[in-house]
């Protein structure tokens, strides 16, 4: 049987590799150059339009356990990369040019990899589809009637988030605005008059992200930058998303000047979403500006801020197990479409699609990595998260399933572990996991 992968990006490269060592005969459809892009510059397989780093390969950072996680399933991007790559410390940066012409090569020499040049306007089955931000126009017309007019959205608004056990709790206080919804909904960071000016001060001298042409994006009323909100009148914020109304300190029994508002991102309450702070700032200028904020003096940014094009799916409230359509179990999404951020994740979502739907056609079920590893936390954030507040996540140690292996663990010396320890156990449990996982039937 062939199946059909839609998108020659890094997602569709990987899991046509993986669906074709697994025997499986493949058509890879790239509508490069006959439809062409605003952010591409060639017509290659693979090719990076922003970045030229997949980031640190040290286990103890997110983005270098997710690649030891992904050698272990084979990926066929990883190791072009690494033949690819230039000097950058821990992160495995690459020269472009090589990069995408590896994996071209290797993917048109592929026996059992078929790649046409055209545009792919219909859902395929069996098949992947990895068309990344720019989906065209036309395939997302049909993604849009096949799963939903509200599946797909076209572009980020996404707020920082932040590690819990990296906050200044005793400045902080638990409160829902009017006492509404549960106690811990939302930790309240609570700003003086001369806290918030500063903080608007600062805010708005940072130094902004200008982008691309094509990653422009309407600002609409309801999601502008906390920093354009600044723009236009210092108060501005303070009657937005640092409304104080509602927000008595309990501790005090008075509303504070202004409030930042930090939403519970998932379940454990180890990650929380900074309400309404949507951005453009610049990553160093957002841990500068935002370490203002009373709390947040040492926190932990799980996730930083930003606002761009990029279409993709509301993946917990329309697909199924293993980013499946919820009505065609042969019917995988992968890469940033699903709601992933990076490079390391797009290729990520690429190769288990490709995995899976080759268990699928040998009458298998889907399979997804554990949760205490990185790639199954991923998997586990695109299928749990709240849909109603959904935005696209990149790999972090927040996501990670934490048991008892981790939790209270101490040194030889009695010592509880560091922060940076602690992610280290993490990635060891991770990887034997995943061994385990890859070894089970």
């Amino acid at each position: 049987m062939r199946v059909t992968v839609v998108g020659g990006g890094l997602a569709g490269s990987e899991a046509a590799w993986a669906l074709a060592e697994r025997g499986v005969s493949v058509t890879l459809h790239e509508m490069r150059p006959v439809v062409r892009t605003p952010a591409h510059q060639t017509d290659r397989l693979a090719e990076l339009v922003c970045s030229n780093t997949f980031k640190s390969v040290e286990t103890s950072n997110a983005h270098g356990l997710l690649k030891a996680e992904l050698r272990l399933l084979g990926s066929l991007l990883l190791p072009c990369a690494d033949e690819a790559r230039v000097p950058g410390g821990t992160a495995l940066a690459v020269d472009r040019d090589v990069f995408s012409r590896l994996v071209h090569e290797r993917i048109h020499a592929h026996p059992r990899i078929t790649v046409v040049r055209e545009e792919v306007t219909a859902l395929p089955s069996p098949g992947v589809v990895a068309t990344g931000p720019l989906t065209s126009d036309r395939l997302a017309e049909a993604i849009s009637q096949r799963l939903g007019t509200g599946a797909l959205a076209f572009y980020d608004a996404i707020a920082p988030i932040v590690a819990a056990d990296s906050l200044d709790h005793d400045r902080l206080y638990a409160l829902s605005r009017y006492g509404k919804g549960e106690g811990d909904d939302y930790l309240n960071c609570p700003m003086s008059r001369e806290e918030y000016e500063g903080f608007i001060d600062a805010l708005s001298a940072a130094d902004q992200y200008a982008g691309h042409d094509f990653d422009a994006v309407p600002y609409f009323e309801g999601c502008l930058p906390i920093e354009e909100m600044a723009r236009r009148g210092r108060e501005t914020p303070r009657f937005g998303p640092m409304k104080p109304v509602g927000l008595s300190d309990p501790r005090t029994g008075r509303e504070p000047y202004a409030v930042v508002q930090l939403r519970r991102e998932d379940r454990a309450g180890r990650m929380w979403n900074l309400v309404g702070f949507q951005t453009r700032l610049r990553i160093p200028e957002q841990k500068r500006v935002f370490s203002m904020i009373p709390g947040l003096g040492d926190a932990e940014f799980l996730r930083y801020g930003s606002i761009h094009r990029n279409a993709y799916l509301n993946s917990p409230a329309t697909l199924g197990p293993g980013l499946t359509a919820r009505d065609d179990d042969r019917l995988f999404f992968a890469g940033q479409l699903t709601g992933v951020e990076g490079y390391t994740e797009s290729l990520g979502t690429g190769l288990l699609a490709g995995t899976n739907l080759a268990r699928r056609l040998e009458g298998k079920d889907v399979r997804v990595p554990p949760p205490t590893t990185m790639l199954g936390a991923l998997y586990r954030y695109l299928s749990e998260a709240d849909p109603k507040h959904f935005q696209p996540m990149n790999a972090n140690f927040g996501l990670v399933e934490v048991d008892g292996r981790t939790e209270g663990r101490k040194d030889g010396k009695g010592v509880r572990l560091s922060k940076s320890g602690k992610k280290q156990r993490l990635a060891e449990i991770a990887l034997a996991d995943l061994r385990e996982w890859i070894d089970a039937p």
